[in-house]
């Protein structure tokens, strides 16, 4: 992470019985500025053969959640996170790291995935472009997701992205 920028500080939860690392970090930057570049740079490099999911803290991505999330339905089992962020990582920065969702029990793909973005501009030239085309040899549709507190309503309205630049300028105004 220091290739990043410079770290403030490291915390590697343990399990408290076994004393093990439970196979996640926290990094604290120096600046925001450089936690977000970490993670635009470090997301999926792979370390000791596994790519490693690089997000902002869960306080921080509450104030950059601005409702550009998107469902991507009839996905082929084959399908994997990073595939999904590879292919639609072109269209914009993403909040958080795609998900593609998987049944409990068995661990198999259900056939669908969500893709957070930073900015509706992004959402809108994913749906765009992607909405249609095949991935792994199966057409999918690409739109936004529904909201999980109103019932029937899509993220992406226009009420949404007004609150959405209403907050980017207050925080530009800082």
């Amino acid at each position: 992470m220091v290739q990043a920028g410079p770290v403030v500080g490291v915390h590697l939860p343990k399990d408290r019985v076994t004393q093990s690392t439970q196979g996640y970090g926290f990094v604290e930057f120096q600046t925001e500025a450089d936690a977000q570049y970490a993670v635009q740079v470090m997301n999926m490099v792979k370390l000791f053969g596994k790519p490693m999911r690089i997000n902002m803290s869960a306080q921080d991505r509450r104030t950059q959640d601005i409702g550009a999330k998107l469902f991507i339905g009839n996905l082929d089992p084959t399908i994997d996170d990073k595939l999904l962020y590879d292919t639609f990582g072109t269209f914009g920065p993403m909040v958080q790291m795609p998900h593609c969702a998987r049944d409990q029990v068995s661990g198999n793909a259900r056939g669908f995935a969500f893709v957070s973005y930073a900015s509706f501009e992004a959402a809108d030239a994913a749906i765009q472009a992607m909405d249609g085309q095949y991935l792994a040899n199966k057409q999918i549709n690409v739109q936004y997701a529904f909201k999980k507190d109103a019932k029937g309503e899509r993220h992406g309205s226009a009420a949404e992205r007004l609150l959405a630049a209403q907050a980017q300028k207050n925080d530009r105004t800082l």
